[in-house]
């Protein structure tokens, strides 16, 4: 039963929201999922949403968008870079963007801000403050320390993004948004002059669709060779702050203690990265064993979920993690680092293993797992689908999001 309240549509004329978000490309991850998620929340509940994000207007990936894209980016040809490593290219610089901002935003009630280091973001500022319209900021994890300590020259450049205006940013917000209480504690401290209005909302997802032996065939086609094998399954992006690399040394390690199972590593490789994994798999001789099937969308990725065995995100940060509830709404246990910060939930609820996000760590996650009997592999299977339907089923979870854009709407309707 959804304990979400309804909220009455606004017949002001306005449109209601605005979001923006550096890309709506579904290869960028999970705040793109959760745009989708919220997307689906407020149609419901009778709230119209637009979205401005610095994509190519040609970009083949928003003809299949559910809402109105105003994609404010480089047309194809127009004030192109010489090479995709220049910083303005990821920072996805758009003169288009702020302006079109300041001539638009008196047509929307609120602002929902996606991520942060982009140009969605700082490009934002100067229109959002001279508006005073209200808006929130979803971090969506890009505060955490992982990124300083990994990358600390980075770390000083974006501490100078942060004096020029991204804190400023942060700090007029009418709140920021953090989808869980670990994201909002690491967060603090991570620049100086961090001030914000801080909220923490239960976040979650909507049930999977039905169809599982459609979703599963559809799976078989985009790994036919792993056939009806018992498989692991990893489904995120193939990059360096997953884990990936201790995914596969770890698999390698622990593979002879059950010679059945199989590895899928699932996502899109957008560093380039999956050759030198392969490799690694070769050299370890469990290359054979390891499925690479790209990335899953659609009865594919359902597919997928519902053929595993279990999921698995060795992952030295996540703050949320929408592919470890996408895994627990199917039934499938989570092995996951201590990273992911929904792991409380998952471990109290007995709906997976946790352990640190290092190669011994990932080794014992594997080894915890090969060890359990049956039966214990089924009860952490019955208690993957409670944890989601206690935690993140966002029939439950919608009502915070909600009750923020309410308040806003309520008190600021013109």
């Amino acid at each position: 039963m959804s304990n979400s309240r309804t909220i009455r549509p606004y017949d002001s004329g306005a449109k209601t929201l605005l979001h923006l978000i550096g890309s709506v490309d579904p290869t960028m991850g999970g705040p793109v999922e959760a745009l989708g998620q919220l997307f689906r929340v407020f149609e419901r509940n009778g709230i119209r949403i637009e979205v401005a994000s610095l994509d190519q207007p040609d970009a083949p990936f928003l003809k299949d968008c559910p809402f109105k894209v105003h994609a404010l980016g480089r047309h194809k040809g127009t004030e192109q870079w010489p090479t995709t490593k220049v910083p303005w290219v990821r920072y996805r610089y758009s003169r288009r963007y702020p302006k079109w901002l300041a001539a638009n935003l008196a047509d929307y009630r609120l602002v929902i801000l996606h991520g942060l280091w982009t140009h969605a973001s700082l490009g934002a500022l100067g229109p959002l403050s001279r508006s005073n319209r209200p808006y929130f900021v979803f971090t969506h994890g890009a505060l955490d320390p992982w990124f300083r300590r990994t990358y600390p020259v980075k770390h000083r450049i974006k501490q100078l993004f942060w004096w020029a205006g991204e804190g400023r940013l942060l700090s007029n917000a009418r709140r920021v948004l953090f989808t869980s209480e670990s994201e909002r504690r690491l967060a603090r401290g991570a620049f100086l002059g961090y001030r914000v209005n801080e909220t923490v909302i239960r976040y979650g997802i909507a049930d999977p669709p039905p169809s599982a032996d459609r979703q599963q065939r559809a799976f078989g086609l985009a790994a036919p060779r792993l056939g009806d094998r018992r498989y692991l399954l990893f489904l995120s992006r193939i990059h360096p702050k997953k884990g990936c690399d201790l995914l596969v040394r770890a698999f390698a390690e622990v593979a002879r203690e059950d010679p059945e199972l199989q590895l899928v590593i699932a996502g899109p490789d957008e560093t380039g990265w999956r050759k030198a994994l392969m490799q690694t798999a070769r050299e370890a001789q469990v290359d054979d064993r390891i499925h690479w099937p790209g990335m899953l969308k659609g009865d594919a990725k359902w597919g997928a979920f519902r053929g595993c065995e279990a999921f698995v995100l060795p992952s030295h940060q996540e703050n949320f993690g929408i592919v470890v509830a996408e895994a627990l709404a199917c039934g499938k246990p989570a092995l996951i680092s201590d990273q992911v910060n929904i792991w409380r939930e998952v471990d109290e609820a007995g709906a997976g293993v946790v352990r640190p996000d290092t190669l011994d760590g990932t080794v014992d996650l594997l080894r915890a797992w090969i060890g359990e009997s049956p039966a214990e592999k089924q009860a952490r299977g019955i208690a993957a689908r409670r944890c989601f339907l206690n935690c993140f089923d966002i029939r439950r979870t919608s009502a915070d999001i909600l009750g923020l854009v309410r308040e806003v709407l309520d008190n600021d309707a013109p």
